[in-house]
């Protein structure tokens, strides 16, 4: 009996600690990240910068006034590149005209007022993945498709092809079959191909576990991030990467800005070198709105870059998620935190 006791004071012992050890690191965390969020950055935003547009820009038709003012707010943000929302894919991979019936108008119009601008066909869908979904991109035939609709947006000037897609996996083969069939495309007509991808894994290593053990369909699944690996296939193939980094769930701004000086940190000594990045931030409100805001994610951005070793050889920046919850306080908040300030020359003339 003294010995069963004793075992059993011994486990009670071990679960103490173990908890202890864990209420530690629960307390250890915000706090380091406090401190650490307390400095400022010194690293200045960018000049190469991207910005979700809506859809209404290539379904609706609008007025000259209104395409000088998106031109201005383009310049003066330093937007560089514009995803317009010109699909989604039909199942077939497939897009139906009367969706984009006023894209010639809307190139037309920045060919005008913002001719430096690269304004890209952001084009996505659900991705099938064990049976739920959309669009398959397994089907032979519908990665043809895909790269005919591809085509015909290309064909009416656009300067490049976004996708989109949602959730891929970090063995998702016929995602990068699809990649460097378009990469082809874009790049037999002097086009671009960009990507949409969710924040890199945190620890590679777990990637088997998660998929021995978690479903990829269902509200608990294996989260669809990429690893290391997938990273460099993706920049391998892409002219830009847009890092999902937004919507972190988490409650303190200190620990939304670490998170996204982290991704900016990893995402770019991983594949600055080899792709044009750009960090999603976000101007919506999240579940966690008190904590994660614009500000929050484009100062967290620039502690990432402070971090760096050495810069990236290629360009990179923020992308804005999204123009359609963007308000005149969000892009004064951008203009506060991010782009670099102008010589007075310049400025005076951005100004007039």
């Amino acid at each position: 009996m003294r010995g069963r006791g004793e075992r059993r004071r011994r486990i009670l012992r071990g679960v103490a600690w173990a908890a202890v050890y864990v209420l530690g690191l629960v307390l250890l965390v915000p706090s380091g990240a406090w401190m650490w969020w307390q400095t400022p950055p010194s690293a200045p935003g960018t000049d190469v910068n991207a910005l979700w547009a809506r859809h209404q820009w290539v379904g609706e038709p609008h007025t000259d006034a209104e395409y000088r003012s998106f031109a201005d707010l383009l310049r003066r943000n330093r937007i560089t590149d514009v995803y317009f929302h010109a699909g989604p894919f039909e199942a077939d991979g497939t897009v139906p005209a009367n969706l984009y019936r006023n894209a010639p108008a809307l190139l037309a119009a920045l060919h005008r007022y913002a001719p430096t601008v690269r304004a890209q066909a952001y084009l996505g869908q659900i991705r099938k993945v064990d049976g739920h979904g959309i669009i398959d991109l397994d089907d032979r035939n519908v990665r043809t498709n895909v790269l005919a609709t591809d085509r015909t947006f290309l064909d009416l000037g656009f300067a490049g092809v976004h996708y989109d897609f949602e959730p891929i996996y970090p063995d998702d083969a016929a995602f990068l079959a699809l990649l460097d069939d378009t990469r082809a495309l874009t790049k037999s007509r002097g086009k671009l191909l960009s990507v949409a991808i969710e924040q890199k894994t945190l620890v590679d290593a777990a990637q088997p576990i998660f998929k021995a053990l978690l479903p990829r369909t269902g509200g608990f699944r294996y989260p669809a991030r990429p690893t290391a690996t997938f990273l460099r296939a993706l920049a391998a193939r892409a002219d830009q990467v847009a890092i999902m980094a937004y919507d972190t769930q988490l409650w303190t701004k200190s620990l939304v800005g670490l998170h996204f000086a982290k991704h900016a940190q990893w995402t770019l000594d991983l594949i600055g070198d080899r792709t044009t990045v750009f960090l999603g931030v976000p101007t919506y409100r999240s579940s966690t709105g008190w904590a994660e805001d614009l500000p929050t994610a484009l100062r967290g951005v620039r502690k990432g870059i402070d971090a760096l070793g050495r810069q990236p050889k290629k360009p990179f920046g923020v992308g804005i998620y999204a123009d359609w919850t963007t308000s005149e306080k969000d892009w004064q908040d951008y203009r506060k935190e991010w782009p670099p300030k102008a010589p007075a020359g310049r400025a005076a003339q951005e100004q007039g």
